[in-house]
Protein backbone atom coordinates (compact mmCIF):
# COMPACT_ATOMS: atom_id res chain seq x y z
CA UNK A 1 0.00 0.00 0.00
CA UNK A 2 1.54 3.33 -1.00
CA UNK A 3 1.56 6.47 1.12
CA UNK A 4 -1.29 8.08 -0.79
CA UNK A 5 -3.54 5.03 -0.38
CA UNK A 6 -2.70 4.80 3.31
CA UNK A 7 -3.47 8.50 3.73
CA UNK A 8 -6.81 8.15 1.94
CA UNK A 9 -7.72 5.15 4.08
CA UNK A 10 -6.75 7.01 7.21
CA UNK A 11 -8.91 10.00 6.23
CA UNK A 12 -11.86 7.74 5.44
CA UNK A 13 -11.48 5.93 8.76
CA UNK A 14 -11.30 9.25 10.62
CA UNK A 15 -14.40 10.48 8.78
CA UNK A 16 -16.27 7.29 9.61
CA UNK A 17 -15.30 7.57 13.26
CA UNK A 18 -16.40 11.21 13.30
CA UNK A 19 -19.70 10.21 11.72
CA UNK A 20 -20.08 7.44 14.29
CA UNK A 21 -19.44 9.84 17.09
CA UNK A 22 -22.08 12.14 15.58
CA UNK A 23 -24.90 9.58 15.70
CA UNK A 24 -25.53 9.71 19.46
CA UNK A 25 -26.08 13.47 19.17
CA UNK A 26 -28.70 12.90 16.50
CA UNK A 27 -30.42 10.19 18.49
CA UNK A 28 -30.35 12.15 21.75
CA UNK A 29 -33.29 14.22 20.60
CA UNK A 30 -35.64 11.22 20.36
CA UNK A 31 -35.63 10.19 24.06
CA UNK A 32 -35.85 13.83 25.05
CA UNK A 33 -38.93 14.22 22.86
CA UNK A 34 -40.47 11.08 24.39
CA UNK A 35 -39.85 12.41 27.91
CA UNK A 36 -41.37 15.75 26.86
CA UNK A 37 -44.51 14.00 25.60
CA UNK A 38 -44.87 11.82 28.69
CA UNK A 39 -44.69 14.85 30.97
CA UNK A 40 -47.03 16.84 28.73
CA UNK A 41 -49.64 14.05 28.72
CA UNK A 42 -49.77 14.04 32.55
CA UNK A 43 -50.32 17.75 33.05
CA UNK A 44 -54.13 17.53 33.25
CA UNK A 45 -54.28 14.80 35.94
CA UNK A 46 -51.48 16.61 37.78
CA UNK A 47 -53.50 19.84 37.81
CA UNK A 48 -56.50 17.97 39.24
CA UNK A 49 -54.29 16.36 41.88
CA UNK A 50 -52.88 19.72 42.96
CA UNK A 51 -56.28 21.44 43.03
CA UNK A 52 -58.50 18.86 44.70
CA UNK A 53 -56.13 16.79 46.86
CA UNK A 54 -53.12 18.92 47.70
CA UNK A 55 -55.05 22.20 48.08
CA UNK A 56 -58.41 20.66 48.97
CA UNK A 57 -60.41 22.92 46.65
CA UNK A 58 -63.75 21.70 45.24
CA UNK A 59 -63.30 21.07 41.52
CA UNK A 60 -66.52 22.89 40.63
CA UNK A 61 -65.89 25.98 42.75
CA UNK A 62 -64.82 29.22 41.06
CA UNK A 63 -61.49 29.26 42.88
CA UNK A 64 -60.94 25.58 42.11
CA UNK A 65 -61.56 26.13 38.41
CA UNK A 66 -59.23 29.13 38.33
CA UNK A 67 -56.43 27.31 40.18
CA UNK A 68 -56.70 24.20 38.01
CA UNK A 69 -56.63 26.36 34.87
CA UNK A 70 -53.46 28.08 36.07
CA UNK A 71 -51.71 24.87 37.20
CA UNK A 72 -52.57 23.11 33.94
CA UNK A 73 -51.96 25.90 31.43
CA UNK A 74 -48.71 27.30 32.83
CA UNK A 75 -46.48 24.25 32.24
CA UNK A 76 -48.47 23.37 29.11
CA UNK A 77 -47.84 26.71 27.42
CA UNK A 78 -44.22 26.91 28.56
CA UNK A 79 -43.48 23.37 27.33
CA UNK A 80 -45.10 24.13 23.97
CA UNK A 81 -43.16 27.37 23.83
CA UNK A 82 -39.80 25.66 24.42
CA UNK A 83 -40.48 23.01 21.77
CA UNK A 84 -41.74 25.49 19.20
CA UNK A 85 -39.02 28.09 19.75
CA UNK A 86 -36.30 25.45 19.50
CA UNK A 87 -37.68 24.05 16.24
CA UNK A 88 -38.31 27.44 14.70
CA UNK A 89 -34.91 28.61 15.92
CA UNK A 90 -33.39 25.97 13.64
CA UNK A 91 -35.64 27.09 10.77
CA UNK A 92 -34.71 30.71 11.39
CA UNK A 93 -31.03 29.89 10.95
CA UNK A 94 -31.86 29.68 7.23
CA UNK A 95 -33.45 33.17 7.23
CA UNK A 96 -31.13 35.72 8.77
CA UNK A 97 -32.09 39.41 8.55
CA UNK A 98 -29.36 39.86 5.94
CA UNK A 99 -30.72 37.03 3.81
CA UNK A 100 -34.24 38.41 4.17
CA UNK A 101 -33.15 41.83 2.94
CA UNK A 102 -31.38 40.22 0.00
CA UNK A 103 -34.49 38.21 -0.91
CA UNK A 104 -36.76 41.27 -0.80
CA UNK A 105 -34.42 43.78 -2.45
CA UNK A 106 -35.59 44.66 -5.94
CA UNK A 107 -38.91 42.86 -5.62
CA UNK A 108 -41.88 44.52 -7.25
CA UNK A 109 -44.88 45.40 -5.16
CA UNK A 110 -47.73 42.85 -4.98
CA UNK A 111 -45.38 39.87 -5.34
CA UNK A 112 -43.03 41.57 -2.90
CA UNK A 113 -45.85 42.12 -0.42
CA UNK A 114 -46.75 38.43 -0.48
CA UNK A 115 -43.14 37.29 -0.12
CA UNK A 116 -42.47 39.80 2.66
CA UNK A 117 -45.52 38.69 4.63
CA UNK A 118 -44.51 35.03 4.32
CA UNK A 119 -40.92 35.75 5.33
CA UNK A 120 -42.21 37.71 8.32
CA UNK A 121 -43.61 34.48 9.77
CA UNK A 122 -40.22 32.74 10.02
CA UNK A 123 -37.67 35.51 10.48
CA UNK A 124 -36.43 36.87 13.83
CA UNK A 125 -38.38 39.96 14.86
CA UNK A 126 -39.38 41.82 17.99
CA UNK A 127 -40.32 45.42 18.72
CA UNK A 128 -36.76 46.31 19.73
CA UNK A 129 -35.45 45.24 16.32
CA UNK A 130 -38.05 47.22 14.32
CA UNK A 131 -35.77 50.19 13.62
CA UNK A 132 -32.63 48.31 12.51
CA UNK A 133 -34.71 46.02 10.28
CA UNK A 134 -36.54 49.00 8.79
CA UNK A 135 -33.26 50.81 8.07
CA UNK A 136 -31.78 47.67 6.57
CA UNK A 137 -34.73 47.33 4.18
CA UNK A 138 -34.56 51.01 3.18
CA UNK A 139 -30.83 50.87 2.42
CA UNK A 140 -31.36 47.63 0.44
CA UNK A 141 -33.90 49.36 -1.81
CA UNK A 142 -36.93 47.42 -0.56
CA UNK A 143 -40.14 49.38 -1.41
CA UNK A 144 -41.89 51.00 1.54
CA UNK A 145 -45.11 49.01 1.15
CA UNK A 146 -43.19 45.72 1.01
CA UNK A 147 -41.31 46.71 4.16
CA UNK A 148 -44.57 47.35 5.99
CA UNK A 149 -45.98 43.98 4.91
CA UNK A 150 -42.99 42.41 6.64
CA UNK A 151 -43.25 44.62 9.74
CA UNK A 152 -46.94 43.76 10.15
CA UNK A 153 -46.63 40.03 9.49
CA UNK A 154 -43.54 39.37 11.60
CA UNK A 155 -45.04 40.08 15.03
CA UNK A 156 -48.67 39.25 14.22
CA UNK A 157 -48.41 35.89 12.42
CA UNK A 158 -45.41 34.52 14.23
CA UNK A 159 -44.97 30.80 14.71
CA UNK A 160 -45.40 31.01 18.49
CA UNK A 161 -48.91 32.43 18.10
CA UNK A 162 -49.94 29.82 15.54
CA UNK A 163 -48.63 26.78 17.42
CA UNK A 164 -49.95 27.93 20.80
CA UNK A 165 -53.34 28.55 19.22
CA UNK A 166 -53.29 25.02 17.82
CA UNK A 167 -52.47 23.64 21.26
CA UNK A 168 -55.02 25.74 23.15
CA UNK A 169 -58.01 26.36 20.86
CA UNK A 170 -57.53 24.01 17.90
CA UNK A 171 -56.05 24.05 14.42
CA UNK A 172 -59.09 25.61 12.73
CA UNK A 173 -58.91 28.84 14.69
CA UNK A 174 -55.11 28.86 14.36
CA UNK A 175 -55.41 28.49 10.58
CA UNK A 176 -58.04 31.24 10.39
CA UNK A 177 -55.82 33.54 12.44
CA UNK A 178 -52.74 32.86 10.32
CA UNK A 179 -54.60 33.27 7.01
CA UNK A 180 -56.36 36.49 7.97
CA UNK A 181 -53.20 37.90 9.56
CA UNK A 182 -51.27 37.32 6.34
CA UNK A 183 -54.05 38.91 4.30
CA UNK A 184 -54.05 41.99 6.55
CA UNK A 185 -50.25 42.27 6.23
CA UNK A 186 -50.28 41.87 2.45
CA UNK A 187 -53.18 44.24 1.77
CA UNK A 188 -52.10 46.89 4.30
CA UNK A 189 -48.56 46.91 2.90
CA UNK A 190 -49.90 47.16 -0.66
CA UNK A 191 -52.18 50.08 0.29
CA UNK A 192 -49.34 51.93 2.02
CA UNK A 193 -47.16 51.35 -1.04
CA UNK A 194 -49.85 52.72 -3.38
CA UNK A 195 -50.09 55.90 -1.31
CA UNK A 196 -46.41 56.75 -1.99
CA UNK A 197 -45.63 57.98 1.51
CA UNK A 198 -41.83 58.05 1.28
CA UNK A 199 -41.85 61.78 2.07
CA UNK A 200 -43.07 60.92 5.57
CA UNK A 201 -39.93 59.02 6.44
CA UNK A 202 -37.65 61.02 8.69
CA UNK A 203 -35.29 63.17 6.61
CA UNK A 204 -32.15 61.38 7.75
CA UNK A 205 -33.66 58.04 6.73
CA UNK A 206 -34.43 59.26 3.19
CA UNK A 207 -30.85 60.47 2.85
CA UNK A 208 -29.37 57.03 3.54
CA UNK A 209 -27.58 55.62 0.48
CA UNK A 210 -29.11 52.58 -1.18
CA UNK A 211 -26.61 49.71 -1.32
CA UNK A 212 -26.83 46.34 -2.99
CA UNK A 213 -28.01 43.57 -0.71
CA UNK A 214 -25.73 40.58 -1.21
CA UNK A 215 -26.89 37.06 -0.39
CA UNK A 216 -24.71 35.79 2.46
CA UNK A 217 -22.51 32.82 1.60
CA UNK A 218 -22.07 31.29 5.03
CA UNK A 219 -23.78 27.94 5.57
CA UNK A 220 -23.98 26.95 9.25
CA UNK A 221 -23.44 23.31 10.14
CA UNK A 222 -26.17 21.21 11.73
CA UNK A 223 -24.52 21.68 15.12
CA UNK A 224 -24.56 25.45 14.56
CA UNK A 225 -28.28 25.31 13.76
CA UNK A 226 -29.01 23.27 16.89
CA UNK A 227 -27.01 25.79 18.88
CA UNK A 228 -29.06 28.56 17.26
CA UNK A 229 -32.27 26.83 18.37
CA UNK A 230 -30.93 26.40 21.91
CA UNK A 231 -29.92 30.06 22.06
CA UNK A 232 -33.36 31.05 20.75
CA UNK A 233 -34.99 29.12 23.62
CA UNK A 234 -32.73 30.80 26.16
CA UNK A 235 -33.35 34.25 24.69
CA UNK A 236 -37.04 34.16 23.74
CA UNK A 237 -38.45 31.95 26.49
CA UNK A 238 -36.26 33.68 29.05
CA UNK A 239 -37.66 37.01 27.90
CA UNK A 240 -41.37 36.20 27.52
CA UNK A 241 -42.11 33.76 30.33
CA UNK A 242 -43.27 36.51 32.77
CA UNK A 243 -45.81 37.65 30.17
CA UNK A 244 -46.90 34.05 29.66
CA UNK A 245 -47.50 33.54 33.38
CA UNK A 246 -49.28 36.90 33.64
CA UNK A 247 -51.48 36.07 30.66
CA UNK A 248 -52.36 32.68 32.12
CA UNK A 249 -53.17 34.31 35.46
CA UNK A 250 -55.56 36.71 33.71
CA UNK A 251 -57.04 33.79 31.78
CA UNK A 252 -57.47 31.81 35.00
CA UNK A 253 -59.35 34.70 36.58
CA UNK A 254 -61.64 34.94 33.55
CA UNK A 255 -62.09 31.17 33.45
CA UNK A 256 -62.95 30.83 37.14
CA UNK A 257 -64.72 34.03 38.13
CA UNK A 258 -66.34 35.58 35.05
CA UNK A 259 -69.98 34.38 34.89
CA UNK A 260 -71.13 32.35 31.92
CA UNK A 261 -72.59 34.62 29.27
CA UNK A 262 -70.95 37.80 30.58
CA UNK A 263 -68.32 37.93 27.83
CA UNK A 264 -70.99 37.08 25.28
CA UNK A 265 -72.87 40.19 26.36
CA UNK A 266 -69.95 42.61 25.95
CA UNK A 267 -67.86 40.80 23.28
CA UNK A 268 -70.60 38.93 21.45
CA UNK A 269 -71.90 39.18 17.91
CA UNK A 270 -74.91 41.25 18.92
CA UNK A 271 -72.81 44.14 20.26
CA UNK A 272 -71.78 46.06 17.11
CA UNK A 273 -69.35 48.19 19.08
CA UNK A 274 -67.48 45.21 20.56
CA UNK A 275 -64.99 44.88 17.68
CA UNK A 276 -63.78 48.52 17.63
CA UNK A 277 -63.79 48.51 21.44
CA UNK A 278 -61.60 45.37 21.48
CA UNK A 279 -59.15 46.98 19.02
CA UNK A 280 -59.05 50.22 21.01
CA UNK A 281 -58.35 48.30 24.22
CA UNK A 282 -55.72 46.10 22.56
CA UNK A 283 -53.52 48.81 21.02
CA UNK A 284 -52.19 50.36 24.28
CA UNK A 285 -51.53 46.94 25.80
CA UNK A 286 -47.98 45.57 25.80
CA UNK A 287 -47.92 41.85 25.35
CA UNK A 288 -46.88 39.23 22.84
CA UNK A 289 -48.38 36.13 21.31
CA UNK A 290 -47.28 33.84 24.12
CA UNK A 291 -48.86 36.07 26.75
CA UNK A 292 -52.12 36.88 24.98
CA UNK A 293 -53.08 33.41 23.67
CA UNK A 294 -54.15 32.08 27.12
CA UNK A 295 -56.39 35.14 27.50
CA UNK A 296 -57.88 34.40 24.07
CA UNK A 297 -58.62 30.84 25.15
CA UNK A 298 -60.40 32.02 28.30
CA UNK A 299 -62.43 34.67 26.43
CA UNK A 300 -63.63 32.14 23.87
CA UNK A 301 -64.49 29.70 26.64
CA UNK A 302 -66.74 32.30 28.26
CA UNK A 303 -68.75 33.01 25.14
CA UNK A 304 -66.90 35.91 23.47
CA UNK A 305 -67.35 36.06 19.69
CA UNK A 306 -64.49 34.67 17.62
CA UNK A 307 -64.15 37.73 15.38
CA UNK A 308 -64.02 40.10 18.35
CA UNK A 309 -61.40 37.99 20.11
CA UNK A 310 -59.24 37.68 16.98
CA UNK A 311 -59.44 41.45 16.44
CA UNK A 312 -58.35 41.99 20.05
CA UNK A 313 -55.40 39.61 19.66
CA UNK A 314 -54.28 41.14 16.36
CA UNK A 315 -54.40 44.68 17.76
CA UNK A 316 -52.35 43.70 20.83
CA UNK A 317 -49.64 42.01 18.77
CA UNK A 318 -49.52 44.04 15.53
CA UNK A 319 -50.32 47.57 16.79
CA UNK A 320 -48.64 47.67 20.17
CA UNK A 321 -47.94 51.16 21.48
CA UNK A 322 -44.27 50.41 22.36
CA UNK A 323 -43.57 49.48 18.74
CA UNK A 324 -45.10 52.76 17.58
CA UNK A 325 -42.78 54.65 19.96
CA UNK A 326 -39.76 52.80 18.58
CA UNK A 327 -40.79 53.36 14.94
CA UNK A 328 -41.14 57.08 15.66
CA UNK A 329 -37.34 57.25 15.34
CA UNK A 330 -37.61 56.59 11.60
CA UNK A 331 -41.21 57.55 10.69
CA UNK A 332 -43.00 60.85 10.92
CA UNK A 333 -46.18 61.00 12.96
CA UNK A 334 -48.41 61.16 9.89
CA UNK A 335 -46.99 57.91 8.46
CA UNK A 336 -47.40 56.16 11.82
CA UNK A 337 -51.02 57.35 11.96
CA UNK A 338 -51.66 56.08 8.43
CA UNK A 339 -50.01 52.77 9.30
CA UNK A 340 -52.21 52.36 12.39
CA UNK A 341 -55.29 53.42 10.44
CA UNK A 342 -54.77 51.02 7.53
CA UNK A 343 -53.87 48.03 9.71
CA UNK A 344 -56.63 48.88 12.18
CA UNK A 345 -59.18 49.00 9.37
CA UNK A 346 -58.05 45.57 8.20
CA UNK A 347 -58.36 44.16 11.70
CA UNK A 348 -61.84 45.64 12.11
CA UNK A 349 -62.88 44.06 8.81
CA UNK A 350 -61.57 40.68 9.97
CA UNK A 351 -63.47 40.98 13.25
CA UNK A 352 -66.79 41.89 11.66
CA UNK A 353 -66.39 39.29 8.90
CA UNK A 354 -65.81 36.40 11.30
CA UNK A 355 -68.63 37.52 13.57
CA UNK A 356 -70.90 37.59 10.54
CA UNK A 357 -70.07 34.19 9.03
CA UNK A 358 -69.18 32.07 12.11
Amino acid sequence: MNDKTACDCGQAKAAAQAGGRGWPRWLLGLPLLIVWYLIYSQLLPFSRLVTTQWLGLPAESRLGQAVQFFVFETPKVLMLLVLVVFGVGIVRSFFTPERTRALLAGRRESAGNVLAALLGVVTPFCSCSAVPLFLGFVTAGVPLGVTFSFLISAPMVNEVAVVLLIGLVGWRIALLYAATGLIVAIVAGWVIGRLHLEEYLEDWVRQLPVTAAAMPDDKPSFADRVRFGRDAVRDIVGRVWPYVVAGIAVGAGIHGFVPEGFMAAIMGKSAWWSVPAAVAIGIPMYSNAAGIVPVVEALLGKGAALGTVLAFMMSVIALSFPEMVILRKVLKVRLIAIFVGVVGAGILLVGYLFNLVI
